[in-house]
């Protein structure tokens, strides 16, 4: 049952429509200017209910901090690190906008001028670190996280049926992630001088396991003795010690996948070295107390013994992941194809090896090109000569 009914207001008449929701409670919508707009209305809702497409409107007056207490909850079980760039999007960036809002009250031409923003440099935040400087512009990681975190709480409003759309969703106005350092390969003697500048040998050795093996800072430090096969001169990837503010969580390596990497037979004898007297659960490079060792800074002003080393080799300053690029160079320099160069980085797919290090494989568009007319320089040349096309 539902009825259409009239009331005046110091603006003049309005319309009210009283319907049942399907759980046959009574509500009411007002402030309709005219008849037709209040039975257009009632006749979306008939259909709504008829279809299964209700949206009760009170279930939409729920927050979005309302909501994102559960979906936090459920991002938890993420790694360490992926959880804490998730619940500082969301504290930073997410909640100081959009958490007292209703969710049903949120337009998607909103949305896009909060992107646009923090694209400016001018969106309300609650900005944890004052050494950043105010009004600058959010990068495109920073605002994509952001975006989906409102996003997946969204998401989860739509399926609870407190609206009936994402207003975070299919939005214009995204920025593009554009790398705009440019990437550092080192060569085999820059390599060699930049561990031969680290004072501690245990770390010049772990440089070079990074240069020449390709994986990352936290399956280095993660290595346990156990890991380590010098007859057949392999390293098991078996954990990822990820660093979060000071504190180290071990966990399954990088999308969990576990892999093994060869090492060059030069650095067995160091290995060896760093491994005797150990147990085989003890950490290959450890901390006086045997514990991890934390990640270096990089930046100009650190005094960390990584960029020591740097300015003592005189090698322009880069970063620890820098080393695995590096690896990456001289692998694909040295002969390795493709599919060796994916499995010793632990990347998903060849495809995906391809695309970050697409730069070093260009060599090999002039061997193919040579390989190609060595193959059909004879029979090529003769149907030219038939077409009339040879020179």
């Amino acid at each position: 049952m539902a009825d259409i009914d009239d009331y005046m207001t110091k603006a003049g008449k309005r319309y009210m429509v009283r319907y049942r929701k399907p759980d046959k409670s009574q509500t009411k919508k007002r402030g309709f200017r005219t008849k037709k707009e209040a039975e257009l209305f009632l006749a979306k809702i008939t259909t709504a209910k008829a279809e299964g497409d209700y949206i009760d409107p009170a279930r939409g007056r729920t927050t979005v901090s309302d909501i994102s207490t559960a979906w936090l909850r459920k991002k938890s079980a993420l790694k360490p690190s992926s959880f804490k760039s998730i619940d500082t999007a969301w504290r930073v960036h997410v909640e100081p906008k959009w958490g007292s809002r209703s969710v049903s009250t949120i337009e998607p031409t909103e949305v896009e001028n909060w992107i646009q923003d923090m694209v400016e440099g001018v969106a309300v935040s609650a900005r944890e670190r004052v050494t950043k400087k105010a009004g600058a512009p959010l990068s495109a990681t920073v605002i994509l996280r952001a975006m989906g975190v409102l996003g997946g709480i969204l998401d989860d409003a739509m399926r609870d049926r407190r609206i009936g759309k994402n207003p975070a969703r299919r939005v214009t106005n995204l920025p593009r992630k554009v790398s705009k350092k440019d990437r550092r390969y080192l060569t085999d003697a820059e390599v060699a001088r930049l561990a031969g500048a680290v004072k501690d040998p245990q770390l010049a050795v772990l440089v070079l396991v990074l240069a020449y093996c390709g994986i990352r800072w936290g399956e280095a430090i993660g290595l346990r003795v156990k890991h380590v096969n010098f007859l057949r001169h392999r390293l098991h990837i078996r954990e990822n010690a990820v660093q979060v503010n000071a504190d180290i969580h071990v966990g399954e390596p990088k999308s969990w996948e576990r892999r093994t990497v060869p090492f060059p037979a030069f650095l067995t004898k160091a290995l060896e070295k760093l491994t005797e007297d150990k147990g085989p659960n003890d950490l290959v490079f450890a901390s006086a107390t045997g514990s991890h060792i934390l990640r270096p800074r990089t930046s100009e002003t650190s005094g960390s013994w990584f960029v020591a080393a740097q300015r003592a080799a005189d090698i322009p300053l880069l970063t620890i992941h820098d080393l695995r690029h590096t690896a990456a160079s001289l692998a694909i320099s040295a002969g390795a194809n493709v599919k060796v160069v994916q499995k010793m980085l632990g990347h998903k797919s060849a495809a995906m090896t391809l695309d970050t290090y697409a730069d070093l494989f260009d060599d090999d568009l002039d061997s193919v090109a040579e390989l190609m007319n060595t193959r059909g320089k004879d029979t090529a040349t003769a149907a030219l000569k038939l077409i009339g096309m040879s020179a």
